[in-house]
């Protein structure tokens, strides 16, 4: 009985197939990154641009604290997330002129001509080191979307379109319109403990 030679495959190729395959699937292949907020730098003040010495009134101010519990404190009261919104757009607009929400004075604005608006309020976001990323985010869309749904009402009451739909001279206009600032704090230890 012979023993029958068995044939020898040629793998000297088959480094050079994985490695075509490996560059076909990077080439190929999408990466998502892009994750987190999308936030813009204010822009670089110019060198001869005098310090503003204006001084900010308590009254222009919302205060909204994230303690390491993930548990908001706005305006030095307990909140629940679902009603920062509808606080948020009440502090923004002031449409009652109250006296501790911010001031109010006149602007002359493009397609709105001479309006009574609120006077640079500010939202002033601070969180705690232990604070969770995800109720951080939850909070500052919160804020985010009061400004947002502000602008869309106005929008619609003035131009008959969604804020996104208008020209952007119009946008211009609506911005001014509510100028809400979003602050945000380093993280501190708001909550106590380490």
């Amino acid at each position: 009985m012979s023993k029958r030679k068995l044939q020898e495959i040629n793998a000297g190729s088959m480094a050079d197939i994985a490695f075509l395959l490996l560059i076909f699937f990077l080439v190929t292949t999408t990466m998502d990154v892009d994750t987190g907020l999308m936030r813009g730098l204010p822009p670089i003040p110019d060198k001869d641009q005098p310090e503003n010495q204006d001084q900010i009134k308590e009254r222009n101010v919302f205060v909204v604290k994230i303690n390491k519990f993930d548990q908001l404190l706005v305006e030095n009261k307990p909140m629940d997330i679902h009603q920062l919104r509808e606080k948020a757009k009440e502090f923004i607009a002031n449409p009652e002129d109250l006296d501790n929400l911010p001031a109010k004075d006149y602007k002359d604005l493009p397609f709105f001509g001479r309006v009574y608006v609120p006077k640079n309020p500010i939202i002033s976001l601070q969180n705690d080191r232990g604070t969770s990323y995800g109720t951080y985010l939850m909070v500052q869309n919160e804020i985010l979307a009061a400004k947002n749904e502000l602008r869309n009402e106005l929008s619609l009451q003035k131009f008959g379109n969604k804020y996104d739909d208008l020209e952007e001279d119009q946008q211009k206009a609506v911005k001014k319109y509510y100028t809400a600032v979003l602050s945000e704090a380093e993280p501190k230890n708001i909550g106590g403990g380490k």
